[in-house]
């Protein structure tokens, strides 16, 4: 894709929980690549749930989702963004899933097909982008929370994606790990959705802000 080329167009999306009171009315938003967000609101304001609407976990009530120029309405349309883009979960419980550190890592890149020397070379490159050498081996279970932090982002970055969204990517880790991660945005990221509510990390991670609000999602 070339730069300013449109990755992400959501127009007039609408969407609530069973029950609940609607959470996005007439949202409209556009992502395009080469573009370094932040994503801020309230708890509760619907952050995560953006991000899950984007990866087509959940359906809108109405409204359009486009990625790479296609409108995404049914499972099947949502392979080729799973591929491409890479969603950080809030909790590294809901990512990792495998035994060992590496086998988390080398999850995503044999699942679209990639040979186990292919994946083997990516975590180990992974694994030195983040400090992660000699984790390898490591059972996930048994790994602190911010560690665990750190697995999960070497997981996405292994996917090498076009675009990241990344929910609270910082949370846990300390100010060393946190500085790795910053470098690895710097170095090898050019198009990434940022939620937080740390505005160190927005000043050095993202060009722009918005904020969800009022059931939208406005520039701040």
């Amino acid at each position: 894709m070339e730069q300013g080329e449109n990755i992400i167009e959501i127009e007039d999306l609408n969407f609530a929980y069973p029950h609940e009171k609607k959470l996005f009315n007439s949202l409209s938003f556009s992502l395009k690549k080469g573009q370094r967000v932040g994503l801020t609101g309230h708890n509760g304001s619907g952050k995560t749930t953006f991000f899950h609407l984007i990866m087509g976990l959940i359906k809108p009530l109405s409204g359009d989702i486009k990625i790479f120029g296609k409108s995404r309405k049914d499972e099947k349309d949502f392979y080729e963004v799973r591929e491409k883009i890479s969603l950080l979960f809030q909790d590294p419980d809901d990512q990792l899933f495998c035994p060992t550190v590496e086998e988390d890592i080398a999850f995503g890149p044999l699942n679209i097909g990639m040979s186990h020397d292919g994946a083997r070379a990516i975590v180990k490159m992974t694994c030195e982008k983040l400090n992660l050498t000699g984790y390898e081996k490591k059972i996930t279970l048994r790994l602190s929370g911010g560690e665990k932090r750190l697995v999960s982002l070497a997981a996405v970055i292994a996917m090498n994606p076009v675009c990241y969204l990344l929910d609270e990517p910082t949370a846990g880790l300390d100010n060393g790990a946190t500085e790795r991660f910053l470098r690895y945005l710097k170095d090898y990221a050019d198009t990434y959705i940022i939620v937080t509510h740390d505005r160190e990390l927005l000043k050095n991670a993202v060009d722009m802000v918005y904020k969800i609000d009022d059931c939208k999602i406005i520039r701040v």
